[in-house]
């Protein structure tokens, strides 16, 4: 990884000439393993720098990330809609009615909808269930090393997830590969065969999603997808498409980034020596979600010409805001490197924040705490069997395998 003096960019007016460039391949095999010094290498060259290969500007410390997720002013939408080509047609058709992707008054109506079906004490709820999940899973372990990605971070929130939109858990493995298959189209250097598996996935998606909701019309259960039919504001309601891609949303951001947290909490705590003595608390899962986020890229367009930092970003730049970066940031944290379980809890941004706070967090939070929390006592003299790897699927940030033993 490297600086340069680069040229200005075509449509930037210059911008990137203000900011340092940064050379660093997402796809070089150090990185995937351990993006945290290029972190700490593009943070010292400024809070924004200009990252080569992505051939955007980013943020990368604590407060420039924050200032932007949090401004108004940046968005998640284009000012000039963008080419799709023909092939992409129906898994963009799907994100032209999520909520991830839009902005006011859109965006405004369909979160209050959702929200009213998705509410904190319904999650909450679950907590008894989720616990009582990862209890039954631990017991169905195989004697010998197991992989706990596979046996314990997949099927958790799969399962979860199937049983709050009312879907049989028999469905699970199919929302897995469409989930796995679909999340494709966010990695660096992703092929035609990536893009096609992901449109494949969509489709098989919406055509069951459509035909289970057309189901709940006529067969109201006590599920998510029948409050989202009931959901209702001033008279509007969601269209079956907003619905669609309201599921495929709530199991494509909240399932992977999911798997990816208690895959990465848990090692973290192994590798760290806190397993064998770990307390659960609120304090030790911030911490975890903190030190090794399971997503570390996410992008906002500028709707004018705005100031952060001493820098102008010029109306319809996109930039990045480097979350991983972010919650390793110096001035936001005492020894920002070193895993604090006891740490007194400071904002983050491993959910984001501002008008696109993850709808999920309350979820996410809630599976993070009991998987960590059941498998601790479960078995508290769990150990690494082999060097944990991470997948080459930047930007989430989660771990191929992660291979545990009892001693």
């Amino acid at each position: 990884m490297g600086t340069h003096s680069g040229r200005g960019i075509k449509g930037l007016s210059g911008f990137p000439d203000l900011l340092s460039h940064i050379l660093q391949d997402p796809l070089d095999a150090g990185f995937v393993q351990d993006p945290y010094p290029a972190y700490d290498r593009m943070r010292a060259a400024g809070p924004l720098v200009f990252w080569h290969e992505y051939n955007m500007a980013c943020a990368v410390s604590y407060t420039s990330a924050n200032a932007i997720l949090r401004d108004r002013r940046f968005g998640r939408v284009p000012l000039a809609a963008r080419a799709i080509p023909d092939h992409l047609a129906p898994f963009y058709a799907v994100e032209a009615h999520s909520m991830l992707e839009l902005e006011p008054p859109r965006h405004t109506r369909l979160r209050s909808l959702v929200l009213r079906a998705f509410t904190s004490r319904r999650i909450a709820a679950l907590g008894p269930e989720i616990a009582a999940f990862c209890d039954d899973l631990i017991a169905r372990f195989p004697d010998g090393p197991v992989d706990l990605i596979a046996h314990y971070a997949q099927p958790l929130p799969v399962t979860i997830i199937a049983r709050l939109l009312g879907v049989p858990e028999a469905m699970a493995p199919d929302l897995l590969r469409w989930s796995n298959a679909m999340v494709g189209m966010y990695q660096a250097g992703r092929t035609r065969a990536d893009e096609e598996r992901a449109v494949t996935a969509t489709q098989e998606f919406v055509a069951f999603l459509r035909g289970y909701i057309a189901k709940r019309r006529s067969d109201p259960r006590d599920d998510l997808i029948t409050h989202l039919i009931a959901a209702e504001e001033d008279g509007a309601r969601l269209s079956t498409d907003e619905m669609i891609s309201t599921c495929i949303l709530l199991l494509n951001a909240g399932h992977e980034a999911t798997v990816h947290s208690i895959g990465n909490a848990v090692k973290t705590l192994l590798e760290t020596g806190h397993y064998a003595k770990a307390s659960v608390t609120e304090e030790l899962v911030e911490e975890c979600l903190r030190f090794d986020p399971p997503l570390h890229l996410f992008t906002r367009w500028a709707y004018e010409d705005i100031d952060v930092m001493g820098r102008i970003i010029p109306r319809g730049t996109q930039i990045a805001c480097l979350l991983g970066a972010a919650n390793r940031c110096p001035r936001h944290w005492d020894r920002p490197d070193a895993f604090m379980p006891g740490r007194s809890p400071k904002p983050h941004l491993a959910f984001g924040a501002g008008l696109h706070f993850c709808l999920g967090a309350p979820l996410a939070r809630l599976e993070l705490f009991h998987a960590l929390d059941r498998l601790t006592r479960a078995l508290p003299r769990l150990a690494l069997a082999e060097t944990p790897r991470y997948a080459d699927i930047y930007h989430f940030h989660g771990l191929t395998a992660l291979i545990v033993e009892k001693k």
